[in-house]
């Protein structure tokens, strides 16, 4: 704990619209609409809960874990405060897994962040 203290609770990624479980995330990506940024693999299905839920999934690349422990914080913040909302103000109910690629740990949160809007962007133009 920092001399803040903890983070608000309101800051979350909500439980419900977390990807965790092993088999879910499996499955995804075998069923899963591969796209491909610079820095990111998104995956993308239909959500089996009426709401969008997101995974992040961060391999080591050979990156020390607080580079990893980074990388993972920056794509699940994005993932709350941009992919989440967009899909949600559209109607879509959709599963996003975000694979970070070994090119992410160089990247700087301005470059992950406009890579998944234009995700998002993408993803909202295709909906019915």
């Amino acid at each position: 704990m920092d001399a803040e203290g903890p983070a608000p609770r309101g800051f979350a990624l909500p439980r419900a619209a977390r990807i965790t479980h092993s088999a879910e995330i499996r499955a995804l990506f075998r069923r899963g609409k591969r796209s491909k940024t610079r820095h990111l693999d998104a995956f993308v299905s239909p959500s089996p809960v009426a709401f969008a839920r997101l995974g992040v999934v961060v391999p080591k690349h050979k990156h020390e874990i607080v580079e990893r422990n980074r990388v993972k914080r920056r794509l699940r913040e994005l993932g709350r405060t941009v992919v989440l909302p967009a899909l949600g103000n559209s109607g879509l109910a959709l599963d996003v897994m975000i694979r970070a690629r070994p090119e992410a740990y160089a990247a700087d949160f301005a470059a992950l962040r406009q890579e998944l809007q234009e995700l998002v962007e993408e993803l909202c133009s295709r909906a019915p």
